[in-house]
């Protein structure tokens, strides 16, 4: 945890904060914290700045801080992926607010199994909390928007082109394609297809509303490994 990330519900005034839970363990756990220490704070949705231990215990801890750092830029980027495995998905979602992706769109495909639609991890709750472990790691305080669709031919046909409009709209994907383009300065629209990549007739159909397919080489990667493969290439 590079930032301790304050959540609305935690703050007694305007400067001052009680923590408990998982950030509390991490608190003894990892950072060792004593009163007086000093620490990097963020408010979720807002700034990020210092703050210091005022008391510490087993069962809470109080803070004061002082926010007056803006987050960092996000991506100019819109990332529609396949539903992965429930195991990786926590992955990714970490992975991608680390990274800075403002919006996420989780959708079907051929590949994708029914039942992961299904996962717990799918939950508000559950993808909220990968997505602030992965804030806490780049030190950043807003949460990406995530969004969840579960038919695709829908999606891509009646709602991706205006998603995808005035954007360069790039579908990663294995084969015979031009390579990935690299350190883009424009507003871009990429989806990422599942383990085993995109069916012939979802490439066409992506390829339809805007989405380009593009590839990284001959290797096959794993979709924990192409997120993050593509995202670096292209910004």
């Amino acid at each position: 945890m590079n930032l301790l990330l304050l959540e609305p519900c935690d703050l007694l005034s305007d400067d001052r904060a009680l923590l408990r839970g998982r950030r509390l363990r991490h608190l003894h756990e990892v950072h060792r914290a004593e009163d007086g220490d000093t620490l990097r704070v963020g408010l979720l949705g807002g700034a990020m700045g210092q703050g210091q231990l005022l008391r510490l215990s087993n069962d809470e801890a109080e803070l004061r801080f002082c926010l007056d750092t803006p987050p960092p830029a996000k991506l100019p980027l819109t990332l529609i992926l396949a539903l992965p495995r429930p195991k990786m998905l926590r992955r990714v979602l970490q992975t991608v607010a680390a990274m800075g992706v403002p919006r996420v769109v989780l959708v079907n495909s051929v590949r994708v199994e029914k039942s992961f639609w299904q996962t717990p991890f799918l939950t508000p709750e559950a993808i909220h909390e990968q997505l602030v472990l992965g804030l806490e790691q780049a030190r950043d305080t807003v949460l990406p928007q995530v969004t969840l669709e579960k038919r695709f031919k829908p999606f891509v046909e009646d709602r991706l082109p205006a998603l995808a409009a005035g954007t360069l709209g790039l579908t990663g994907h294995p084969g015979d394609y031009p390579a990935c383009p690299r350190a883009l300065q424009q507003a871009t629209t990429l989806a990422i297809g599942p383990e085993g990549g995109w069916i012939p007739y979802e490439v066409d159909k992506l390829a339809e509303a805007g989405l380009n397919p593009v590839q990284l080489g001959e290797r096959i990667l794993r979709v924990e490994v192409a997120v993050p493969a593509l995202l670096a290439r292209l910004f």
